[in-house]
């Protein structure tokens, strides 16, 4: 029974329980907090001892807060009970309201599992509600649920032993004890919010720093690497726009970084690297091309592209790496010169004379029929056929693909792929064929004149005044033949004294023309080390047409060289 003075204890305790509540909330940490709600229970509740067990991330409860007992604290703090046993315990006891009374009559089965516990000394009780020191109470914590549902999620046990008055909780009692463990699973919570967002908060500033460090490693790497650097906008309409440029490359192409602003990579490179560009730009990787610089002239770089892509928005902008590569440039082109040029005279040599007369001749000889090739060219959109079919005069570059993606031509410039042109046109080629003219008279054919050319007394010169004096004499041969033939013929040495000359478009007579005039350039006297000397040229004209190889062509040109030295009096061929 209830007596006078009960709703003043009452009261008093309602006081004290709002005083270890607002400690509760007002601690600065998650240890702080589970601390507080043990001497809570102790301090407001009217408990000798008090025990947080706190639901640890694998489910078990570890004991996190002991108050009311040093000893004890010292002993269990730490410990951990498995799930399993503590689920035993809140299934098997009372129920009294939330709470959960294990009585002594019905705990020794508790003895022997894994929770940790400790039990206060005292006599058995007297009295039917008086406490035994074997008793047990449990009060659960939840966090908040919503509105009209169930309770949370377990988040920890309070357990509770030995009220100071030695008796079970009374009806205020229990309430007291329930009020408090639902507000105690609140300031856990929070105190559990706060130490994940302190947490994070902790975690983001180091990302913050690091992230600041990196950037300015990457400035400074950036600002001061020794060779160009650029970033440029990836996509879009600004796409290839330069942002940013660092000195080197400033430097390298002799533009101001404000300057460098105004462009794109497009508007520096090359007109004939801009596919090149584009290709880098749009797959990322390195290549090699010219650029502009400020004064006009173009610089051979290796151009490294990087995409750096955003993981939500896709890539964002180029990491551009300009490497000057204009002597290691000039040194390829230096040698590939060598490869193909006489080191004496600088004619093109041998080789280089066998490949521009094959890029002009396909395997087998065709009858060219009148209006065949302009009829396919207009089928592929080309305005016109250049006299060389599908190539500069003695390269092998293939021509551009066209509008429809077809190639029509192989790396030689031959073969014709039909797939877009008239069926009547069958099996030829498209290609120009390169014939010659069919008599000994000039009955208009023009064709490529292939012209032997084989000096005469030359051998006397070596001997009479040595090599240096005969390399001086085919040097200036060499520059008599290159000034009297047109822009585009080819001049090349064979080795020894003898020359070759191509000569496309011409007809019979418009080539022994041409050899008279290349003999009469040739036996003027040419003074070397004070002397002056002659030699002598014997010509022989040949002709080049599909079907034939190039060796072919040359030994034709060959064999009508030595016809028409034998044919002209030795005294003729003497040199002076």
């Amino acid at each position: 029974m209830e007596t006078d003075q009960e709703p003043y204890v009452q009261l008093a305790t309602l006081r004290q329980l709002h005083r270890v509540m607002a400690d509760m909330n007002t601690a600065r940490s998650l240890a702080d907090t589970l601390q507080t709600v043990a001497d809570g229970v102790v301090n407001g509740l009217g408990y000798e001892l008090a025990c947080v067990n706190l639901v640890r991330p694998d489910g078990d409860l570890v004991v996190a807060a002991f108050a009311g007992n040093s000893a004890a604290e010292a002993l269990i703090t730490g410990r951990v009970g498995s799930r399993d046993s503590w689920e035993r315990r809140l299934a098997m006891g009372e129920a009294w309201g939330e709470l959960v009374f294990i009585p002594h009559t019905e705990g020794w089965v508790l003895d022997d599992d894994d929770v940790p516990q400790w039990y206060t000394d005292g006599p058995a009780p007297r009295f039917e509600d008086e406490w035994h020191p074997s008793d047990r109470l449990f009060a659960p914590m939840f966090t908040p649920s919503v509105p009209g549902g169930t309770c949370g999620e377990l988040i920890g046990v309070l357990s509770v032993d030995r009220p100071r008055n030695g008796r079970r909780p009374g009806a205020w009692g229990k309430e007291a004890l329930q009020m408090y463990a639902f507000q105690a699973a609140i300031a856990i919570s929070n105190a559990r919010l706060r130490a994940n967002m302190q947490r994070a908060l902790v975690r983001l500033e180091r990302e913050q720093q690091a992230l600041r460090a990196s950037e300015e490693s990457f400035r400074q790497a950036f600002e001061y690497a020794p060779s160009g650097m650029a970033i440029a906008e990836m996509g879009g309409d600004q796409h290839g726009r330069i942002l940013r440029t660092n000195d080197a490359l400033c430097r390298l192409l002799g533009r101001p970084a404000s300057a460098m602003r105004r462009y794109s990579f497009s508007d520096l490179v090359h007109p004939e690297d801009i596919g090149t560009l584009l290709r880098t730009s749009a797959e990322g990787g390195r290549t090699e091309l010219r650029l502009a610089r400020r004064d006009g002239s173009y610089l051979w770089v290796s151009l490294r592209n990087s995409v750096v892509a955003d993981t939500t928005d896709g890539p964002r902008f180029l990491l551009t790496h300009v490497e000057d590569i204009e002597e290691r440039k000039r040194r390829e082109l230096q040698l590939a010169h060598r490869a193909s040029h006489d080191s004496l005279t600088g004619l093109p040599n041998s080789a280089e004379l066998r490949a521009r007369l094959s890029s002009r001749l396909c395997q087998r000889s065709q009858t060219v029929v009148p209006g065949l090739v302009e009829s396919v060219d207009a089928a592929y959109g080309h305005g016109q056929v250049d006299p060389y079919g599908t190539h500069d005069q003695y390269t092998t570059a293939p021509v551009p693909v066209t509008d429809g993606g077809l190639q029509p031509y192989d790396v030689s410039g031959h073969q014709f792929d039909f797939r877009a042109a008239p069926e009547a046109y069958g099996a030829y080629d498209h290609h120009v064929h390169t014939v010659a003219p069919e008599s000994e008279q000039d009955d208009g054919t023009k064709g490529l004149a292939v012209l032997f050319c084989d000096l005469d007394g030359f051998k006397s010169i070596n001997d009479r005044f040595g090599h240096n004096a005969g390399d001086a004499v085919l040097i200036e041969v060499a520059r008599r033949l290159g000034g009297a033939v047109r822009d585009g013929d080819t001049v090349a040495r064979l080795g020894g004294d003898e020359f070759v000359v191509l000569a496309d478009g011409l007809g019979r007579a418009d080539a022994q023309d041409l050899a008279v005039r290349l003999r009469n350039e040739i036996i003027q006297p040419i003074r070397v080390d004070g002397r002056a000397m002659r030699v002598g040229a014997s010509f022989g004209i040949g002709w080049a047409h599909c079907g034939m190889t190039a060796d072919e062509v040359l030994k034709s040109a060959d064999e009508r060289m030595y016809i028409e030295k034998r044919s002209r009096p030795k005294q003729h061929r003497r040199a002076g």
